[in-house]
């Protein structure tokens, strides 16, 4: 029995597959498959089982589970203090949803460490909703920013509110969109397939056929294609603003919108959090962080711009 494969049991029974338990450690199905089959040998029990509804532990599965738990988090805890013994720099690993990891993380980071230059090492990574919470959690991230807040109060975690903005729909600046939202191609990044976003629940309310919506790599890409007259484009209102003002891009009248939302900090509760972690609460409440956010683009200058940085959370 390892850490490795405790960690993957911990992830398949918080997250329901081992598809999404891959997705958030950043590893293949067959990995977490393997880990998992070999704990199950070992302990002589299935300790997960698939059913019509989804995963469902065993009572065995269910016992370990909490006992899980506590061991994936003291083995990062002793990675930490073996670290700290040996002089490197504090982790802070964050994670983020699709959208804000591509405008708002890399200068969050890049302002944050150059307050702490050689004390915290930043890697950033992307989840979705329902995985963020399980990944702080279990120690396998620090702070975790997103759309909505964590649903499951067993997980001893703190969501707080960080930045207001608003979602709104855009489409070419000179289109003449025909029927209702029902029948308009739909253009998304990769936070449109996932329900906990506000533009998961945007298609869902609008009832959005699945045929309907196209995704793209990135929201920049969804709102050029916009621009260009394929579709129509949920959209951060503030980090559109340059294109609305050129007439790139219109607004697009859509029930419910403009929708006041709000991007969310998920960490550990305060006595269980390392010292990077709260520095990077106190970092998102600073006037820096709240410009970075409301202009992203302005914040870092082009040439010292770095791209979202993609990393492997499997330990």
């Amino acid at each position: 029995m390892t850490l490795t494969q405790l960690n993957a049991f911990v992830l398949v029974a918080r997250l329901g597959s081992v598809t999404a338990a891959a997705n958030a450690l950043g590893v293949s199905e067959s990995a977490v498959s393997q880990a998992l089959s070999a704990l199950r040998v070992h302990l002589g029990d299935q300790l997960v089982t698939r059913g019509p509804g989804g995963m469902t532990l065993t009572q065995g599965g269910s016992r370990l589970l909490a006992s899980a738990s506590q061991i994936v988090v003291l083995g990062a805890e002793a990675h930490a203090a073996v670290r700290a013994a040996q002089g490197a720099p504090e982790q802070l690993r964050v994670v983020a949803t699709s959208a804000i990891a591509e405008f708002v993380v890399s200068p969050l980071m890049e302002a944050f460490t150059r307050r702490y230059a050689g004390s915290v090492e930043v890697s950033v990574g992307v989840a979705v909703t329902k995985e963020m919470g399980v990944l702080v959690a279990n120690r396998l991230a620090d702070v975790a920013i997103g759309t909505s807040e964590t649903s499951d109060p067993g997980l001893a975690l703190v969501t707080e509110p960080i930045f207001r903005y608003r979602l709104v729909v855009v489409t070419a600046g000179e289109a003449a969109l025909r029927g209702g939202p029902r029948t308009w191609r739909w253009l998304v990044d990769p936070s449109g397939t996932d329900p906990g976003t506000d533009t998961g629940q945007l298609l869902a309310t609008l009832g959005i056929p699945e045929n309907r919506i196209g995704v793209f790599p990135n929201h920049t890409a969804a709102w050029a294609a916009a621009a260009d007259g394929a579709g129509v484009a949920p959209a951060v209102e503030h980090l559109v603003a340059h294109q609305l003002r050129r007439g790139e891009l219109s607004l697009v009248e859509v029930p419910g919108l403009p929708m006041d939302a709000c991007w969310h900090v998920t960490l550990l509760e305060r006595q269980y959090r390392s010292a990077a972690a709260s520095a990077m609460r106190r970092f998102l409440s600073t006037p820096e962080a709240m410009q970075l956010m409301r202009s992203p683009a302005a914040g870092v200058p082009p040439s010292r711009f770095r791209p979202p940085v993609y990393v492997t959370i499997w330990s």
